[in-house]
């Protein structure tokens, strides 16, 4: 019973921790930043993962709207790891999440601030 006990605090550690750890290669800029940055870098692609109703409702002219639970899947149509990306979300972990998800599949210019970019 205590292997049990302590295989289930393991797995909630463990998820715990990857909700609040860092995602690696992911840089973090302020709002004013990345706003200049999509001025001088029009190569550079805005992928909002919120759903599609929250997307409709407030967006980035110009921004790709795949949600977080099909970018393991869609991301091929839109992007491609040598782009520059910039990840708008709603929260802290949906951008970890969504940069884990790109970086596993070879993107390396990540890039994502606070905001979702609505006035």
């Amino acid at each position: 019973m205590a292997i049990v006990f302590a295989l289930v605090v393991l797995v909630l550690a463990s998820w715990g921790l990857r909700r609040i750890w860092p995602a690696k290669g992911l840089n973090w800029v302020d709002s004013q930043s990345w706003k200049e940055a999509i001025d001088r870098n029009s190569e550079m692609k805005l992928l909002d993962v919120r759903d599609a109703m929250d997307y409709e409702a407030c967006h980035v002219n110009g921004s790709i709207n795949i949600s977080l639970g099909r970018l393991p899947v869609l991301w091929k149509k839109e992007l491609s790891p040598e782009d520059s990306v910039l990840i708008i979300a709603d929260g802290d972990y949906e951008r970890r999440s969504a940069a884990r998800i790109l970086r596993r599949r070879g993107f390396r210019k990540l890039y994502t601030g606070e905001g979702k970019g609505c006035a």
